[in-house]
């Protein structure tokens, strides 16, 4: 998916100067307990599926419809694993954003992982003892807090 219509009304209005936006990211998990990740086409490394929140969106609505957008796979959420912030992201255009991400575990509920947008190369699973070598920082993060199975969510304290 492009970038979302308000943002680019947004960049019009500030150029490439830091914004401050709400993500979301999901670690999904199929039956065999492997993980979904994507391949991103900005930077070519293995990630969890995240995307922006439109204006006014639930969290929960925008981490299953990312899901869907990015990979194909439909998801349930079972819990919100981790809230953090990202350091500022320079992307390959100039734009500057940090976000503020909420991340959710998933089961797979159905669908065949395939690319389905233009923001990635690959979807892939990898069990959690093969993730592979080129993965962003911050998806390694997530699935580390997403994969310990505790109860509550982890935040900065």
């Amino acid at each position: 998916m492009p970038i979302p219509e308000f943002i680019v009304a947004l960049r019009e209005k500030v150029g490439h100067a830091p914004l401050w936006l709400s993500g979301v990211s999901v670690v999904i998990r199929d039956d065999d307990g492997r993980v979904l990740l994507t391949r991103r086409a900005d930077n070519g490394q293995w990630a969890v599926v995240s995307g922006v929140l439109e204006p006014g969106e639930e969290p929960s609505a925008a981490a299953v419809r990312e899901a869907k957008e990015e990979t194909g796979v439909d998801a349930e959420l079972i819990r919100i694993t981790s809230v953090d912030v990202t350091e500022p992201i320079t992307y390959p255009n100039g734009d500057v954003t940090q976000y503020l991400d909420v991340c959710f575990l998933a089961r797979w509920t159905g669908g065949d992982a395939h690319v389905a947008d233009d923001e990635n190369l690959e979807v892939a699973w990898f069990a959690p003892s093969e993730l592979p070598s080129d993965m962003t920082e911050t998806s390694r993060l997530r699935l580390a807090k997403a994969l310990l199975d505790k109860p509550e969510a982890w935040f900065l304290r």
